[in-house]
């Protein structure tokens, strides 16, 4: 008897430790993808700074960037998310098809859906949100995509578009929420935290409400798909079809279309969108997971770092947008 209750209690701690293994790896892997990303688009802007000075438009006062630039600016962060993975891999010893494990065929039409919802409804509302900025004096000077004309939109796609898709996903994704959820979090802490980091990640005030509900619905699919496949299919649409219409001169559904098709493609993605997470809230019963964050101080404390520089970053953009 004593025995077995030795052996009882020795599963519970390697089952703590194990929860605790989680959240710590989580953070770290957090941590180390923000970190990177800033330590090194610092480097390349000093060194950009010290050996290059970009003219300015005449009338509008802001930067012209060359294509060049513009392609780094996109291409350095993903390869400072790529590293990030990497470590993680080759640290913890885990194969990569952990995060690409293959899963019912529905999620990747229930997490298209749900991208093609948010592009073409909750980017309007996230529209509205940058206009409140722009109103009490908010100016955004970040870098706009290369050029995008003919054949320019093929390496764009590349590195815009394919490149997020695959290592923004298998970091926040397949590595930081998988081992959230792992841990023991419900769904709910899992998604919502996942999901705030996510939009903080980008540090761009005008994207946050936009990216927040972004990282929020594909944490959502991930969790109860067990795989981020299908939302690295619909990470890429939603880049990929941005650029498709800023290539075709659409930059705003509200200032191309007519008054009633605007409002017909708006209510088409909200349908979408609601539709498609009303099925994985009440009819999808996998990956529903109750609980709460626990041991919450050690994800946090791991992934302090990160969330110091991200949030430092983000409140930079806000006060250069409001002063600059």
């Amino acid at each position: 008897m004593k025995k077995q209750e030795e052996a009882v209690k020795s599963a519970e701690e390697i089952e703590r430790e194990f929860r605790r293994k989680c959240l710590g790896e989580a953070g770290i892997g957090y941590s180390a993808g923000a970190v990177l990303i800033v330590l090194i688009t610092v480097l390349f802007s000093l060194i950009v700074g010290m050996s290059t000075t970009f003219p300015k438009d005449v009338l509008t006062g802001e930067t012209i960037y060359p294509d060049w630039y513009r392609y780094c600016s996109y291409l350095l962060p993903q390869l400072c998310l790529a590293g990030a993975a990497l470590l993680y891999f080759l640290r913890t010893k885990e194969p990569v098809r952990v995060v690409t494990k293959p899963c019912k065929w529905y999620y990747f039409f229930i997490a298209m859906a749900i991208q093609l919802g948010l592009l073409f409804s909750v980017s309007e509302l996230n529209e509205l949100f940058v206009k409140g900025l722009q109103a009490l004096g908010y100016k955004s000077d970040s870098v706009s995509p290369p050029s995008l004309d003919g054949w320019n939109l093929l390496p764009a796609i590349i590195v815009i578009a394919v490149l997020p898709a695959i290592f923004e996903e298998t970091l926040f994704r397949g590595i930081i929420s998988r081992n959230m959820y792992a841990s023991g979090w419900g769904v709910v802490p899992t998604v919502f935290i996942a999901g705030a980091l996510f939009s903080v990640y980008h540090g761009n005030p005008v994207q946050t409400l936009y990216q927040f509900v972004s990282g929020v619905c594909l944490t959502f699919v991930a969790v109860k798909a067990g795989s981020v496949f299908p939302t690295v299919i619909a990470h890429f649409l939603n880049n990929a079809l941005i650029l498709g219409l800023s290539s075709a001169g659409i930059n705003s559904l509200w200032e191309s279309l007519p008054l009633g098709a605007y409002i017909a493609v708006i209510a088409v993605g909200a349908l979408l969108f609601m539709g498609a997470l009303a099925f994985l809230i009440f009819f999808d019963k996998k990956g529903n997971q109750k609980g709460r964050a626990v041991n919450g101080k050690r994800f946090f404390f791991c992934a302090a770092a990160g969330i110091g520089v991200c949030a430092i970053e983000w409140g930079v953009q806000l006060i250069i947008g409001f002063i600059g």
